[in-house]
């Protein structure tokens, strides 16, 4: 199994404690996911994430073609990190790390996934051609968002 790497950064212009009550409320996550993915929320049983939480999605793969997305928030450190995992979903692997640190006056956050696709070769033709963009343009995506929504709540 091949595993890939993405890591993003991306500094804020505010507190840790304001960038983690964002990014640790998972219904935010809609606000920062292309709408082109149709990204829904099936499931949801807090408001507040916490460690063990199961949380269920349908994503768009194609016009009329949906599939589930469930995710485990595996370990949660309050102001400084938490771990999300697909349970079931498009990939083989997924496993993503939210980190948060005080930098410059503002906070420092860290976009860290390991994640994997299908059994080789399919796999490896589909990160090629489709899997390793579209994750690309959910980052830089998310990357726009984030910094236009915090550049207007100061």
């Amino acid at each position: 199994m091949k595993v890939h790497i993405i890591k993003r950064e991306q500094w804020l212009p505010i507190p840790i404690e304001e960038a983690w009550a964002f990014f640790s409320t998972p219904r935010n996550l809609d606000k920062i996911t292309p709408p082109e993915l149709g990204f829904k929320i099936e499931t949801l049983p807090s408001e507040e994430m916490y460690e063990g939480e199961i949380i269920t999605y349908k994503v768009k793969l194609a016009p009329g073609i949906w599939i589930p997305w469930v995710t485990e928030i595996k370990s949660v450190t309050e102001n400084v990190a938490f771990i999300d995992e697909q349970r079931a979903g498009p990939y083989r692997f997924w496993h993503h790390r939210h980190h948060f640190e005080e930098k410059d006056g503002g906070t420092l956050m860290t976009d860290l996934v390991h994640y994997s696709v299908a059994v080789w070769p399919f796999g490896m033709i589909a990160h090629k051609l489709f899997v390793k963009g579209k994750i690309k343009q959910v980052f830089d995506f998310r990357h726009e968002v984030i910094e236009k929504h915090f550049s207007k709540s100061k």
